[in-house]
This record gives C-alpha cells, sequence and structure tokens, in this order.
C-alpha cells in the first residue's frame, strides 16, 4: 500500500474534524497516512501531527539547507517554480521564498517517513508548500477543494497551476468541480473527481428527535463573520419571537462579529433568548447540536457544510441557503428546507413552518438521516479517495 503523506496549513483546527475522520477511514481502510501540518494546531489532540514550523524557523532553515546541499539542482528548479507560482508584487516575492525555504524543509520530514504520495486538503498556502515540496522529490501530489474562498484572491489566482500539477484533484462537491472546471483546461477535466466529507454516524451523540419540551430551540455553528449571516438570522428569529413563537436560540462559535451580534441582541430585545456558548470543542459542539431541535445555517458563502452532515446524521431538521453544494445534501421539503440566501425573511417563514409542525419535523430528519447513510458516512465517502491514493 502506498505510504501517503497529508499537508495542512494548521492541524488539527476546530473546523478541521473532517479531515480526521478521512485519515482514520483511510488507515481503516489499509492505507498508511502521515499527516503534517505548516503550523501546529491548537485544538488538543490524541495524536502528534508534526509540523514545519514548530521548532521556529530557525530550525526550518536549517532543514531547508539539508535538501539545498544534497539536491543543488532540484532546490534551484523548486526555487524558480516558487517564484512563478506567488501572488504579483514584492510581498507575493517574499511569500514566495517562505514558501520555498518551507517545502525545502518539509522534504527531509517526507523522506524521513517514506512518503511516496503527498496530498493537500485546502487550494491556499499550504498547498502552496506541499506543491513544491512533492515536485522537489518527484513524488505525486494531490489536492483536495472544498468551498468558494479557495477560487477567491490570493488563492484563487494560483489555482489554475495548481490543478494542472496536480496528479487528481478531488472535489467534495459537484459545485467545486464546477469551480476548478471554470479555471482550467477541459484537457484536465478528468482528474478532477467527486470525494465527498463524511460524518461518523456511529460516534454521533444520542440525540432524540424534536420534542418541542420548553419552546423550540433552534441552533447554529459557526465562526462569528460576515459571510457566516449570523446577523441575518438574529433578525429572522427575533420575528419569530415578535410573532410569538415560543423559541431559543443557541449560537456556537466565535470571531470579530461577536460584538456586533451581542448589540443585535440588544436591539432586537434577545438577549435572554439567545443563547452566545463560543467556540467549543468537538465533542461540545455536537452536544449542542443534540440537545437542539432545529438546526439554521444563515451562510452568505459555503461550500458544502460538514456541520450540516452532522446535525442531519443527528436526526435533526435542518434549515440551510440555496447556494454553493448545499442543494447537493439538502433537497427543499424532503430532507430539509432551504431559502434563497440572505433572503432573511423566507428564512423566517422556513423556520416558523417547521417550528409549527413536529410531524414534518420527524419526516424532514428521517429523510435526512437516510440521506447521510447513503453518500456522506465516512467509510462510504471516502473509498473513491482510497482507490486514487493507492494508486
Amino acid at each position: 500500500m502506498t505510504r501517503v503523506a497529508y499537508l495542512i496549513s494548521e492541524y488539527p483546527a476546530p473546523s478541521h474534524t473532517f479531515i480526521r475522520r478521512e485519515i482514520e477511514a483511510l488507515r481503516k481502510a489499509g492505507c498508511t497516512i502521515f499527516p503534517f501540518s505548516v503550523r501546529s494546531g491548537f485544538v488538543p489532540s490524541a495524536d502528534y501531527v508534526p509540523s514545519i514550523l514548530e521548532h521556529g524557523y530557525l530550525s526550518c532553515l536549517l532543514r531547508a539547507a539539508q535538501t539545498l546541499f544534497a539536491h543543488p539542482v532540484r532546490s534551484f528548479s523548486t526555487w524558480r517554480l516558487a517564484c512563478r507560482h506567488r501572488s504579483p508584487g514584492i510581498v507575493g516575492f517574499i511569500w514566495a521564498q517562505f514558501h520555498f525555504f518551507e517545502a525545502l524543509a518539509f522534504c527531509q520530514m517526507l523522506r524521513k517517513v517514506e512518503a511516496e504520495r503527498l496530498h493537500s486538503h485546502f487550494a491556499n498556502s499550504g498547498a502552496t508548500v506541499g506543491m513544491l515540496a512533492a515536485g522537489c522529490l518527484r513524488i505525486p501530489w494531490s489536492l483536495t477543494l472544498h468551498g468558494i474562498s479557495e477560487t477567491d484572491a490570493p488563492a484563487g489566482m494560483l489555482l489554475p497551476a495548481k490543478l494542472e500539477r496536480a496528479d487528481f484533484v478531488a472535489c467534495a462537491s459537484w459545485f467545486m468541480r464546477a469551480q476548478a472546471m471554470r479555471v482550467s483546461s477541459p484537457e484536465i477535466w478528468p482528474k478532477f473527481r467527486i470525494v465527498r466529507c463524511g460524518v461518523e454516524m456511529a460516534k454521533m451523540p444520542e440525540s432524540l428527535a424534536p420534542t418541542f419540551e420548553g419552546g423550540i430551540k433552534f441552533v447554529t455553528v459557526g465562526r462569528l463573520s460576515s459571510e457566516k449571516g449570523q446577523l441575518g438570522l438574529i433578525e429572522a428569529f427575533g420575528q419569530l419571537v415578535v410573532d410569538g413563537v415560543d423559541a431559543s436560540l443557541t449560537v456556537v462559535g466565535d470571531g470579530p462579529l461577536r460584538q456586533a451580534l451581542a448589540q443585535a441582541l440588544l436591539k432586537f430585545n434577545l438577549a435572554d433568548r439567545v443563547h452566545m456558548r463560543g467556540a467549543l470543542s468537538e465533542t461540545d459542539t455536537l452536544l449542542e447540536i443534540a440537545a437542539a431541535d432545529i438546526f439554521v445555517l444563515p451562510s452568505l458563502m459555503e461550500g458544502l457544510p460538514v456541520v450540516l452532515m452532522e446535525a442531519m446524521a443527528m436526526r435533526k431538521p435542518v434549515i440551510a441557503p440555496s447556494l454553493a453544494g448545499i442543494p447537493e445534501l439538502v433537497e427543499n421539503g424532503v430532507t430539509g428546507f432551504m431559502f434563497r440566501p440572505g433572503d432573511w425573511v423566507q428564512m423566517s417563514e422556513r423556520m416558523r413552518l417547521l417550528a409549527g409542525s413536529r410531524g414534518l419535523c420527524h419526516e424532514i430528519s428521517a429523510r435526512g438521516y437516510e440521506r447521510i447513510q447513503e453518500e456522506f458516512e465516512i467509510s462510504n465517502a471516502v473509498r473513491p479517495l482510497t482507490l486514487m491514493l493507492s494508486n
């Protein structure tokens, strides 16, 4: 079986539980996986994950020098590629030098584990380091695309070249496959493959069907930032309360909009109904979802959110915007309810519809659970990736 190294910019991180699940599922399928990160994550992990910069930049430079002296021609070729594969301007050139030295240092780590293939998650600077290191070692390099942010600047400017150099590109949704096709030559489209992120259904917390006891409990999870749309959710939830719906809302996450959300709660007189939990561990986040009746995702920009899969795997009816890869998971009125992105009135209507019918909630949650079983249970989701990494 091929020895595969994984590289993520920061790992483990709060939003990267799906990568851990993927690695565990691949190992169960017989793959030999060595996870690495560029920077050390700040989330406690049972497994030690080496990072390129964990011992500081001096150590990184010393390891890079070993590669440079051992393979000067390859190193020079890698430097030329780094200087070409960068954002324009002097800042882009400076960052290219950092990426070059990190890649050469990473080569030593890859040699130590005798990696035969390298795979990167997210088309960001970490993927740039991975692409450079794999090129220097002359081993195959592949990439997983997740969300629309990977097509935005600065990452989006460099995406076409990464797609060209990748051995294969795993796309978490058909939507992201289309975005890859949009910026690349048709000749390379066949190497864009659908590989779903997944959930471990057997490890989801025990969760009861919606009970509505003590009022309807809504929950949302996400970084408190503009693209996640929580300010719109507060507005929509406030209208429900004004209309006499007995409900509460739990918000899990932290970020730059925390103060703005606190002010919105005062504006709509919701301080006693909206519970701001802050950033929680994976286990505590899942427990908050399990304790709720209905999951709401108000995002303005997404890929295919794993948190939606988790909620559906716990038999929660979900409400989500009709954007990006979400319609591949949520079928409106069948496995969940959708609303026009940014249309808080329609989102409030969907919330009111589910809040008014326990029977409808049970029907939606049951079909949502079946949808996850079909395609998004992790052991099923990694099968195409297992085959590609083994070639």
